[in-house]
């Protein structure tokens, strides 16, 4: 750990300049908050009280930035603590919190192996993006975060993708001999820019188009992908089996849409078989299908019921995420698919034909029943099984997209 301490120290990942909260949030997955009410308490989170998040390995901040304001906004009297090994790291993500005039974090210097002996109490939430799978004993990870749990707590987690790297750990047996740590940090980095640049065509680092960390992050984010001292990536049946071994159960992937095999696969046979398998092995299927998943993202929790919100209760509350409702039902016109392009692969979907009306009126207040009285108000209306059978479609591709969730009110 002594390695992969010095590493964060002398290259903070991802870089950060506090500076730029000035103009921006940053928000991603895991860890937003209409997602973790959404997929972890069944979108009945009560924000007037006290939640506690803990950001394990939290790096140069976005997670815990993302959530500290996120509650804030909403007036939570909720605390989220920040942990990891580089102080050079928490600096960066204090200076971020200094300059929104959070207040609610509490930050500490550390391992999160240690959290079991920590005087640190327990958490309705925890983040843990990009940390397990650098540390000698990521199964040991998982268990530290799941003792800090409270049993109906819930966990949000990023992995590197086995079958989406590939070409990484090949390169970094390469640079392992090009480049050992007794060198200095700079010159490693030169070697592996060297290496990199004449890769023959056939080397499978160079053939895979979707790695570019060694590109967008700087020689922070070269030295992460290819020079860091202790890096393994994991299949979907590998997390369930940790996930399991800790007492947690995975409830999502995000997003949705890329774990369904019927997304790659034409053949309705076939697609029809696989998309009938319980979660786990449903998402196995897709990724071996699929083939370029580079990360994995998901939301697992101790507690022993469904933890999903489901769009069948019609006091549900659609959410658009980080979406301008007017804007995004301008764009979707009557027989125009919805369109995304999953890392290569291109996803269409047919949205029913009342999908831009129903948009227009999602403000993250009204109900799917108040919704449907709304559009009757301006007439033209179908009947109610008919706008449902429509408003669940909808959902189901906005959902996998990771454009809509649900919520309720408390």
């Amino acid at each position: 750990m002594d390695e992969v301490r010095a590493q964060y120290e002398a290259l903070p990942y991802p870089p950060r300049d506090p500076r730029d909260e000035a103009i921006r949030l940053i928000t991603g997955t895991p860890s937003h908050i209409l997602e973790i009410n959404h997929y972890l308490f069944s979108g009945r989170l009560n924000f007037m009280r006290p939640f506690r998040g803990l950001v394990a390995g939290g790096g140069t901040g976005d997670a815990c930035i993302m959530l500290a304001q996120q509650l804030a906004d909403r007036r939570c009297p909720g605390e989220v603590v920040y942990l990891d090994i580089s102080t050079a790291s928490r600096a960066i993500c204090e200076g971020r919190a200094k300059a929104r005039g959070l207040r609610n974090i509490n930050f500490i210097t550390g391992s999160l192996l240690d959290l079991p002996s920590m005087p640190i109490g327990q958490f309705d939430y925890i983040d843990c993006t990009g940390v397990l799978h650098h540390l000698p004993d990521p199964a040991a990870g998982m268990r530290a975060l799941a003792s800090v749990l409270n049993p109906d707590g819930g966990v949000g987690v990023m992995l590197y993708g086995e079958y989406g790297r590939s070409g990484v750990y090949p390169l970094q047996e390469l640079l392992r001999t090009l480049a050992p740590t007794s060198m200095a940090m700079e010159d490693r980095i030169a070697m592996a820019k060297r290496l990199i640049r004449f890769l023959p065509t056939t080397n499978l680092f160079r053939r895979n188009p979707y790695l570019n960390d060694h590109v967008t992050g700087g020689d922070a984010g070269l030295y992460d992908l290819l020079l860091h001292s202790c890096d393994r990536a994991f299949t979907v049946p590998e997390i369930g089996a940790m996930a399991q071994q800790s007492g947690l159960r995975v409830v999502a992937f995000l997003e949705p849409v890329r774990y369904e095999p019927a997304t790659y696969m034409s053949d309705p046979i076939i697609a029809r078989q696989a998309s009938s398998l319980p979660l786990v092995e449903r998402a196995a299927f897709a990724e071996r299908l699929a083939g370029n998943l580079r990360t994995h993202i998901f939301y697992a929790t101790r507690a022993g019921f469904d933890t999903v919100a489901r769009p069948e209760d019609t006091s549900a509350i659609p959410v658009l995420r980080e979406l301008d409702a007017q804007k995004f039902a301008a764009g979707l016109q009557p027989g125009t698919p919805l369109v995304a392009n999953l890392d290569g692969f291109p996803w269409r979907a047919q949205l029913p034909p009342l999908a831009s009306r129903i948009v227009s009126q999602i403000d993250g207040r009204r109900t799917v029943a108040e919704i449907y009285t709304a559009l009757g108000a301006q007439g033209g209306l179908p009947q109610w099984e008919d706008f449902y059978a429509q408003f669940e479609d909808l959902y189901v591709k906005l959902n996998g997209v990771n454009h809509l969730l649900l919520r309720f009110r408390t």
